[in-house]
């Protein structure tokens, strides 16, 4: 009886060391998941007979990485309230390396800048190396017809790079002189008169942060950037539209007081034919004790070019990472 007592304790401890191990292993997977999230209450008073709003909206995301060796996959799961109804998969792709050459297949956004709106398009695949100092990216899309190939490079801490695609060339270089950043970005079309470009300067004085930048469109082009000099994209919703041949122009002042981040935003668009549009933005962030941050916004719009779109706007919104 002791014996067969004995042999059983052991096919016990062998069972939970098996499952134990099992476990080991499974906690040391590469594997993360990281998020954000922001809940936001906006009243819009208009100046006019418009009917003034009261909305209440969401943004909610989730990313999850796993590695393996030089092998990176990434989902960036989101549920918005402007976006399709429940969980929506975004950005979804395969990072690894090849030799000296890095792949990267899936669906991600090419992020927003002052010129464009950004896009994130599926069957996507980029591949990248550097050669004597100097990165060269290809991008490419199946079957579509808007491959490109991009080279960048440091020159004497100026940063360039230079992208050709089937239907033109985006330009861009950025360097720092005395704490002031300078850049410059271009997106010249062959098409006639569809070129854009911004120029942006950057600095800190007497701990005030200043940023400066000016955005033209010629007579057949559009700027639908989505920055801090305001959000023109005209397919989302809440966004201000612009025409072609309107061009940008913006100043950002930001400063510590008392705990807060605060921030004075003014951007001007020259309208076709004088009709000018103002945005002054005021800006208050502070991080609270229970881990969220919280904003507060207000925005005057100046619309000389309608007579139904001047409005005041307050928006209230607690955003968390974790």
């Amino acid at each position: 009886i002791t014996y067969k007592f004995r042999s059983f304790k052991m096919k016990k401890q062998l069972l939970i060391a098996a499952v134990a191990a099992t476990m080991t292993s499974v906690a040391m997977a590469d594997i993360s998941i990281a998020g954000s999230a922001k809940a936001n209450f906006t009243v819009v008073d208009f100046e006019d007979t418009q009917v003034n709003t009261n909305t209440i909206s969401r943004e909610m995301d989730l990313f999850i990485t796993g590695k393996n060796g030089d092998t990176t996959v990434v989902m960036n799961i989101a549920n918005d309230t402007l976006g399709a109804a429940g969980l929506v998969t975004e950005d979804s792709y395969v990072a690894t390396k090849l030799g000296d050459v890095a792949v990267k297949v899936g669906a991600w956004d090419n992020g927003n800048n002052a010129l464009r709106a950004s896009a994130r398009t599926d069957a996507h695949l980029a591949a990248s190396t550097t050669l004597g100092g100097v990165t060269i990216t290809y991008d490419g899309y199946g079957d579509a017809a808007d491959d490109s190939v991009k080279l960048a490079a440091d020159i004497s801490g100026v940063a360039v790079s230079y992208k050709q695609l089937p239907t033109g060339e985006d330009i861009d270089v950025s360097t720092t002189v005395g704490g002031v950043k300078v850049s410059y970005l271009a997106l010249n079309r062959d098409a006639a008169n569809t070129d854009r470009s911004v120029v942006e300067v950057s600095g800190s004085f007497n701990g005030v942060d200043i940023k400066v930048a000016q955005a033209d469109a010629d007579s057949g082009a559009t700027i639908e950037g989505d920055t801090w000099m305001g959000d023109f994209e005209g397919n989302t919703s809440g966004a201000y539209d612009l025409t072609a041949n309107q061009d940008v122009t913006s100043i950002s002042l930001k400063t510590q007081v008392a705990g807060n981040t605060v921030e004075f935003r003014n951007s001007k668009i020259d309208g076709v034919s004088g009709a000018d549009t103002s945005f002054n933005k005021f800006i208050v962030t502070r991080p609270l004790a229970n881990g969220t941050t919280f904003e507060a916004t207000y925005t005057d719009l100046d619309d000389k070019a309608s007579t139904t779109t001047d409005s005041s706007t307050l928006d209230l919104e607690l955003a968390v990472k974790f």
